[in-house]
């Protein structure tokens, strides 16, 4: 039997020590959500990175994770914290043994002023689906 995860590694600047720290007040009602769903996602870890300031958060996988979390608390963030520009997550999948479409990765880039997605990709399924004469579009 396979293993699958979800990897990845990212940091987003919340402008403040202060934002940084009630972020972690937003990470965990977030984390109370999520253990409520049924079942719960494999969310993601958290912690303030002192070497830039204070003011960076690194979210991250702790052997597997869900980039939905991760973007939905991003979300939270910017639109308790006033952010603006533009914050991107780049992911990995990946399988403890080979297996054919057990492997890929994507990435999703949304407006930190608006929280609208401003594009995504997933090569889940893309590969295979090119191969047979489906659209390549990811």
């Amino acid at each position: 039997m396979a293993d699958y995860f979800i990897h990845f590694s990212c940091l987003l600047d919340v402008g403040t020590p202060e934002n940084a720290a009630r972020a972690l007040d937003l990470y965990t009602a977030l984390s109370q959500e999520n253990a409520a769903e049924d079942p719960p996602s494999d969310g993601f870890a958290l912690s303030i990175q002192p070497e830039h300031g204070g003011t960076m958060l690194w979210m991250r996988d702790e052997g597997t994770g869900d980039p939905a979390q991760v973007i939905a608390f991003v979300k939270r963030c910017a639109a308790t914290f006033g952010l603006i520009g533009r914050w991107g997550l780049q992911y990995a999948t990946t399988c403890s043994r080979p297996r054919v479409d057990g492997f890929g990765g994507g990435a999703h880039v949304i407006d930190l002023a608006t929280g609208e997605t401003v594009d995504w990709i997933s090569t889940d399924g893309w590969l295979s689906a090119l191969l047979t004469g489906g659209a390549g579009h990811a």
